[in-house]
């Protein structure tokens, strides 16, 4: 596939992917009753407001494929990070209609546009970092957060572990994550910034109800990440 034709699919992919929501609607996140062991707001999962940041997510990429069918379509400089993210975004289309019915399927799908994500954001060039690098490095921050929430729910939904243990594994594991992806792409705060948002969602989710080793271990998380990030920029 060429360059220019990777840049038309990326553009219609980001757009389909923004209306995926629209035109597989109802989805609020795995319904307790997919598991056999029913997870009524699991100390993993984010306060609802935090999923706001789709909005952005799902503009900011649209914009971005825009600007690269039409000023950047030729472009070396984003050639390597148009197919890993063609592939996030293919995936994402997918994923909800799939996290309706089978969120063990929707975990692996979560963790493929993760993956994806997370290469197109390295692989990504800085000549237009507002518009090639910076808003994929959004959904990569967010997908990384969101790939622990989501096997954070499956390992405590099968009784694999109790849902607090469950959480703080998968807190332990997307901060270690988080760390080591910051380290391959030293110039993009924006995947360390959406990484702690997402974590101030748990920490508002389970500072509501009283649990606070969660609150402690994702606070710290947040801490350790956004103190990385500023060190990074710092050397820049």
């Amino acid at each position: 596939m060429s360059n220019r034709t990777l840049a038309a699919a990326v553009l219609v992919a980001a757009i389909a992917f923004a209306l995926s929501p629209v035109i597989f609607p109802g989805f609020a996140g795995y319904s307790a009753d997919l598991f056999p062991i029913p997870q009524d707001d699991p100390p993993i999962q984010p306060a609802g407001w935090a999923f706001a940041i789709w909005g952005p997510i799902y503009l900011w990429l649209i914009i971005g494929a825009a600007f690269g069918l039409w000023r950047r379509a030729g472009d070396e400089d984003w050639l390597p990070m148009r197919a890993p993210l063609l592939v996030a975004l293919v995936v994402g289309f997918l994923w909800i209609p799939v996290a309706q019915v089978l969120p063990g399927l929707a975990t692996i799908l979560i963790l493929i546009m993760w993956a994806a994500s997370c290469l197109a954001m390295i692989c990504a060039g800085r000549r237009d970092p507002w518009f090639e690098g910076r808003p994929v490095a959004v959904l990569a921050g967010w997908l990384t957060a969101a790939s622990g929430v989501s096997v954070g729910i499956w390992l405590a939904g099968h009784g694999v572990l109790p849902a607090m243990a469950a959480a703080i594994l998968c807190l332990i594991a997307v901060t270690a994550i988080a760390l080591a992806v910051q380290s391959l792409r030293r110039d993009e705060p924006a995947f360390s910034l959406a990484v702690i948002w997402a974590l101030a969602g748990i920490v508002a989710a389970n500072a509501g109800r009283g649990a606070w080793l969660p609150v402690v271990v994702a606070s710290v998380a947040a801490l350790a990440i956004g103190r990385r990030a500023l060190a990074y920029q710092g050397t820049r």
